[in-house]
C-alpha cells in the first residue's frame, strides 16, 4: 500500500491555479469557459461569505443545484472554507433533501431559486429556521452566485490569496445513498479518504494539461469524485454535461465529438444507449483516449458492440462502492470484443487497497470459493452519518485490520482477478445508483390504500427494472400512473418502480415472511393497468 495521500482536495484546485491560471478549467453545458483563475476567484468568493455566516472548519455546507460553474464553485469555495459539502440532487423529493440536510445539520445551503421556498417550509417543519438559504437561479451563469454573495470581500487584486489548507482527516463531503431502513443513510469521506483515491486515479490514466475529462456524472455521485478531482488536480479541462444532454444519447453522442472529449467516464447504460441511437464508428473520436465505466454490470453484447464501433480506446471497468469508492480495476483487452469471455470480471484491487474474500463469519475462503468481498486501505470512509449501528454492522476486524464488507458476492480467479456473482442483500444498482428495495417498500407502504408491498429487481441484458408487488386494502384498485406519482411524492426517479403488480395477498414462506423467490418467479405477471 502507499503513503498516505498529503494533499487535500481544495490543494488541486490551489496548485493548478498557479501551474495554469489561463488555462480552461471548465466549459459549462451553454459553451461558456472558465478559467483555472476564474473558478479560484469564483471559489475564494464563496469560501469567504461563507465565513462571513460563521460556517466553520468541520461544518457542512448543503447543494440544491443543477450541475453549472456555480455549483463547483460552491463545492469548492466549502472546501476553501475548510467546511464540508452536501450535494443533493434537485430532481429529487424536496423532503427528501430536507431530510439529508437536516440529518447532517448545514448551516448553508446553495438551492434552486425555484426550490427555495418549499425547501424553507421542509426545513421550519424539521425545526429548522437557522439555515441560510443562498438562492441561485437555474442557469449555468455564475452572474447569480456571485450577486447572492456580492458583500464578500472581494478576490480581486489578490492573485492567489492565501487558502487555509485542509487537514487529511478534515470531512470533505457526505453523499447520500438509499438506505434499506427507508430513509437515506450518509457516506462522509475525508481528504485523506477522497485524495488516496484521485491519486491513485492519476497514476492510473496518467492525465496531461490537455485532457478534457467528462463531467457526466451528477456531483450528488459518487462517479463525480473521479472526473472533477483527476481533471482538476492535473490541470485538464472539465467539460460540464447537463441533465437535457444526458437525455439525448443521439446528441451526446456528437457532443463527445465536437468538444473534442479525451477521457469519458459514466454508467454503462449511457454508453449503450448513445450506441444503440447513433453510428458511432462515423463520428471522429479520435480525441477520445480512455472510456471509463463503472456503477452497474456492462452487459457483455453491449460492451462488445462499443468495443467495435470505438476500438481506438482504452476501456476500464471500474468497481466499488460510495464507501469506498473505486477499489477494483479492470483493464479491458483489445481483444475483448472478439473474444468467447462470457463475463467481465471486475479486475484487480486497486494497487493502494487491500481486498479479502470472506465467508459469512467473516473468515477468508480459498482463492476459488466464492464470498463476500471486502476492503481495507485509505480509500474507505470511517462509518456512516450519525448510524452507529449500521457502521458496526459494515466493518470486520481481520489480523487487526478494519475491513469494510462490501456486500458484493465475488470470486477470485486463477489471475488473482475478482469476478461478481450478485449481492448478499436485496441492494441493487441501477444506471449507476445505488437502490435499496426496502427504501422504496417503506415508502410505498404509506399509500393509504395499500396494505402490503415487496420489490424485486429484473435484471438483464438489458439493464435492470425495479417491479413493485402490493396487496391493496380491501381489493382497491389502482392505477400504475397513481402509484407514480404517489411514488414521485416521497422517491427520486431513479428509484421510481418501472412496474407494478396487484395480488389478494403477496407469498409467503413458512415463518410468515415474504417469500422473494416465489416473487422472483412471478416477474413477468401483468402489469396494473395504466
Amino acid at each position: 500500500m502507499t503513503n498516505v495521500a498529503s494533499k487535500s482536495l481544495s490543494s488541486y484546485l490551489v496548485e493548478s491555479t498557479k501551474s495554469y491560471p489561463d488555462r480552461i478549467a471548465v466549459v459549462s453545458s451553454d459553451g461558456d469557459e472558465y478559467s483555472y483563475n476564474d473558478l479560484n476567484k469564483l471559489a475564494i468568493n464563496v469560501s469567504q461569505f461563507l465565513a462571513s455566516n460563521s460556517v466553520n472548519p468541520g461544518d457542512r455546507v448543503g447543494i440544491l443545484l443543477q450541475k453549472s460553474t456555480a455549483s463547483l464553485a460552491a463545492m469548492f469555495g466549502t472546501l476553501y472554507a475548510r467546511a464540508a459539502y452536501v450535494p443533493v440532487d434537485c430532481k429529487s423529493p424536496v423532503s427528501r433533501a430536507a431530510y439529508i440536510f437536516d440529518d447532517c445539520e448545514v448551516k448553508v445551503i446553495f438551492v434552486e431559486k425555484d426550490l427555495s421556498n418549499s425547501l424553507s417550509d421542509q426545513l421550519v417543519a424539521l425545526g429548522r429556521d437557522d439555515v441560510v438559504l443562498v438562492e441561485i437561479e437555474s442557469t449555468d451563469s455564475t452572474g447569480s452566485l456571485l450577486s447572492e454573495i456580492r458583500e464578500s470581500p472581494s478576490a480581486v487584486g489578490e492573485e492567489y490569496p492565501i487558502v487555509p489548507s485542509a487537514k487529511a482527516d478534515d470531512l470533505a463531503y457526505i453523499l447520500y445513498t438509499s438506505g434499506s431502513t427507508g430513509l437515506p443513510k450518509g457516506v462522509p469521506l475525508t481528504h485523506r479518504n477522497a485524495c488516496a483515491f484521485v491519486d491513485w486515479c492519476n497514476s492510473l490514466l496518467k492525465p496531461t494539461a490537455e485532457d478534457r475529462f467528462s463531467s457526466h456524472a451528477p456531483f450528488h455521485f459518487d462517479l463525480s469524485i473521479l472526473d472533477v478531482y483527476t481533471c482538476i488536480r492535473s490541470g485538464s479541462a472539465l467539460i460540464l454535461i447537463g441533465e437535457h444532454l444526458s437525455k439525448e444519447p443521439a446528441k451526446l453522442a456528437r457532443y463527445i465529438e465536437t468538444q473534442r472529449i479525451t477521457i469519458w467516464y459514466s454508467a454503462p447504460s449511457i454508453l449503450t444507449m448513445m450506441n444503440q441511437t447513433t453510428e458511432l464508428g462515423s463520428l471522429n473520436y479520435s480525441s477520445l483516449r480512455l472510456i471509463l465505466f463503472a456503477g452497474e454490470v456492462f452487459p457483455v453484447k453491449h460492451l462488445r458492440k462499443l468495443m467495435l464501433a470505438i476500438p481506438d480506446a482504452d476501456y476500464f471497468n471500474l468497481y466499488g462502492p460510495t464507501e469506498t469508492n473505486v477499489c477494483t480495476y479492470e483493464h479491458v483487452p483489445r481483444d475483448f470484443a472478439s473474444s468467447t469471455e462470457g463475463s467481465l470480471p471486475i479486475g484487480h484491487v486497486c494497487e493502494h487497497l487491500e481486498a479479502l474474500v470472506v465467508d459469512r463469519s467473516g473468515h477468508p475462503v480459498p482463492q476459488a470459493e466464492e464470498g463476500e468481498l471486502v476492503i481495507y486501505g485509505d480509500n474507505v470512509m470511517a462509518g456512516y452519518w450519525n448510524l452507529p449501528d449500521q457502521t458496526e454492522n459494515a466493518f470486520i476486524s481481520v489480523n487487526e485490520k478494519k475491513y469494510y464488507r462490501t456486500g458484493d458476492v465475488v470470486v477470485e480467479d486463477d489471475n488473482g482477478k475478482y469476478r461478481y456473482l450478485g449481492r448478499r442483500d436485496r441492494m441493487v444498482k441501477k444506471r449507476g445508483y445505488r437502490i435499496e428495495l426496502g427504501e422504496i417498500e417503506a415508502k410505498l407502504s404509506l399509500h393509504p390504500d395499500i396494505l402490503e408491498t415487496a420489490v424485486i429487481a429484473i435484471i438483464d441484458d438489458d439493464g435492470v427494472r425495479i417491479h413493485a408487488h402490493f396487496s391493496p386494502r380491501n381489493g382497491v384498485k389502482i392505477s400504475a400512473i397513481k402509484l407514480k406519482v404517489f411514488s414521485s411524492e416521497y422517491l427520486p426517479v431513479y428509484m421510481i418502480p418501472d412496474t407494478f403488480s396487484s395480488h389478494g395477498d403477496l407469498p409467503k414462506t413458512s415463518t410468515d415472511k415474504i417469500d422473494y423467490q416465489s416473487l422472483n418467479r412471478l416477474h413477468e405477471a401483468t402489469a396494473c393497468p395504466n
